[in-house]
């Protein structure tokens, strides 16, 4: 758990060396104008962790995780991943990761084989490496029958799938993603879920921001909330939620939620269309 007697706003000297992490941040700032999206986070991840970040609408986790992964240069502050950091030696940290960020342009007149083939390589993998991993993938993913078709004819959890597949082939330390399971079907969904365990299980660390409680509280075993901009809380899964669901916690950190007496109350009234 953060330290409730040392609020995020608060400079600090952390304790922990942020190159023992998988991914560590220190003092990470954006703001745009007046308006501060990220507010001095601190924060740090352990090797082997299954991590979520969640938080409300606008809470910041996205343009924290664009700063983290060097994506989006921060107005001040500091990013490491596997040790390296993100801006001082990018081409270290980077090849230490696999990022599958929300909105980000794709390839889409690639088929899902070429676009896997494509970037493995650029991640300099051998040829024949690159073909067994892309079919490994595409077979686990249940994407085999779509190799061949273009990513512009992939439905939404398709294309979250084939992502999801580069972002793996070139089996990085830190595995970086942002809603991972958005439009995925359930069966796709437990299969990635697996995998993702696996990774973990196998020595890797998962990094990955959701909406969706049940999937963090079920998946993760480390959790950071984030709400205007600040890591509210953070730590392991059993310590914050302290014997409540991480629905209520969440619910209890951000604030709201709850429908204002008498708000609404015409819906579902009959009405005079005289």
């Amino acid at each position: 758990m953060t330290d409730p007697d040392n609020p995020q706003g608060t400079p600090r000297i952390c304790p922990i060396d942020p190159t023992t992490q998988a991914l560590a941040v220190r003092g990470l700032t954006k703001s745009y104008g007046d308006a501060i999206v990220v507010d001095n986070i601190n924060l740090d991840i352990p090797k082997g962790a299954i991590y979520g970040i969640v938080g409300p609408n606008g809470a910041g986790k996205t343009t924290m995780l664009s700063m983290a992964t060097g994506l989006l240069r921060p107005n001040r502050g500091s990013a490491w991943i596997s040790g390296f950091n993100v801006w001082e030696e990018p081409n270290h940290a980077k090849k230490e990761m696999g990022l599958l960020a929300d909105g980000l342009p794709i390839f889409d007149r690639l088929t899902g084989k070429e676009l896997l083939v494509y970037v493995g390589a650029i991640r300099g993998l051998d040829e024949q490496l690159v073909d067994q991993r892309s079919n490994e993938l595409l077979n686990a993913l249940g994407l085999e029958d779509a190799a061949g078709k273009r990513i512009v004819d992939y439905s939404a959890g398709m294309t979250k799938k084939i992502l999801l597949a580069q972002a793996l082939i070139h089996n990085p330390k830190v595995l970086i993603l942002d809603e991972p399971l958005e439009a995925v079907d359930p069966v796709s969904g437990r299969l990635i879920q697996q995998i993702l365990r696996n990774f973990a299980q196998a020595g890797g660390t998962v990094v990955l921001s959701s909406h969706v409680m049940e999937l963090v509280e079920g998946l993760c075993d480390h959790v950071a909330i984030i709400n205007k901009g600040v890591v509210e809380v953070a730590g392991h899964v059993d310590d914050v939620r302290q014997g409540s669901s991480l629905t209520d916690v969440f619910v209890d950190v951000v604030g709201g939620g709850a429908l204002q007496e008498g708000s609404l109350s015409w819906l579902g009234l009959a009405e005079d269309q005289g």
